[in-house]
């Protein structure tokens, strides 16, 4: 075997040692058991193929420890689903690796299909609580960022006073929670869905977390002069990187087009607070409101 051939076998085997050893450590603090034999039947697949490749180099190897708790990391916090999918992201490469080899390594090419798709049957098998009530969180989250956007823009230019908008932005938005909660639980009753409490508790906190994040520059930057327009650029960029952020874990976590759902969010959101922005001044105008 060349030196070449070497390390990229080498390189597999760290690769199947890393996920045997997050699959099994996983399983172990995963509280629902189907999910936690999913994650054994997963870190025993990823031992067959590291036995494979083992053999070939006739030595043994440590896993990526760094990567190992990350993920776990990420699975605790984010959930199952989407750290297990990320971490299949980028192995993506892993099979054209195995391809490449596979002129020198009878059995390679197929031991990299068996993996693909062995992780892809028992990846659908795993069930997570989060990505049931994602509707709940969509509407939630989606809902808070259109009209609290939509609203501190209004009164930015209405009152262009910082704490006023905050104050203004937390009883709204606090109040726009309950209404959102209490008719995500009145119309998953209607349908007879036994899950209707949790639901509407998912919508309601995605709510408030949101209003949170949006009135929070209003609150800690300083109030005078032109700082108010920078409270309500803040409050733009945090938008927009919330947006980013659900979608791109909405992409990887259910496998969706995360360009197209940004877009259209971030348009929706945006849109609203530039038409916002205009009924503030001429709501200023006509009333002749000074704060």
């Amino acid at each position: 075997m060349d030196a070449k051939l070497l390390e990229d076998v080498l390189a597999f085997q760290r690769e199947e040692r890393t996920g045997q050893i997050l699959y099994e450590r996983l399983a172990g603090v995963i509280k629902d058991e189907k999910n936690a034999r999913t994650l054994r039947d997963m870190s025993r697949a990823e031992g067959e193929h590291y036995e494979f490749w083992r053999k070939l180099s006739g030595r043994d190897v440590r896993p990526y420890g760094g990567r190992v708790r990350f993920f776990e990391f990420l699975a605790r916090t984010l959930g199952l689903t989407f750290a297990l999918k990320l971490m299949e992201r980028g192995e993506e490469a892993t099979a054209e690796a195995y391809a490449r080899v596979a002129p020198a390594v009878p059995g390679a090419e197929a031991v990299g299909r068996e993996e693909e798709s062995h992780e892809d049957a028992l990846m659908a098998m795993i069930e997570e609580e989060r990505l049931a009530y994602m509707g709940s969180i969509v509407l939630g989250l989606n809902d808070a960022l259109v009209e609290l956007t939509g609203t501190l823009a209004g009164l930015t230019f209405a009152l262009r006073n910082g704490p006023l908008v905050a104050i203004s932005g937390i009883v709204t938005g606090i109040a726009a929670a309950f209404s959102m909660a209490a008719s995500d639980y009145l119309s998953s009753r209607a349908d007879g869905d036994p899950r209707a409490a949790k639901s509407a508790l998912y919508t309601g906190a995605a709510y408030l977390i949101t209003v949170a994040l949006l009135v929070l520059p209003y609150l800690v930057l300083p109030r005078g002069g032109s700082w108010i327009f920078v409270s309500l650029g803040a409050t733009l960029t945090i938008a927009v990187g919330i947006i980013a952020a659900f979608n791109f874990y909405l992409a990887v976590a259910k496998d969706l087009d995360f360009r197209k759902r940004f877009l259209e969010m971030a348009g929706i959101s945006l849109g609203v607070s530039a038409f916002s922005f205009l009924v503030g001044l001429v709501v200023r105008a006509l009333f002749g409101v000074e704060v």
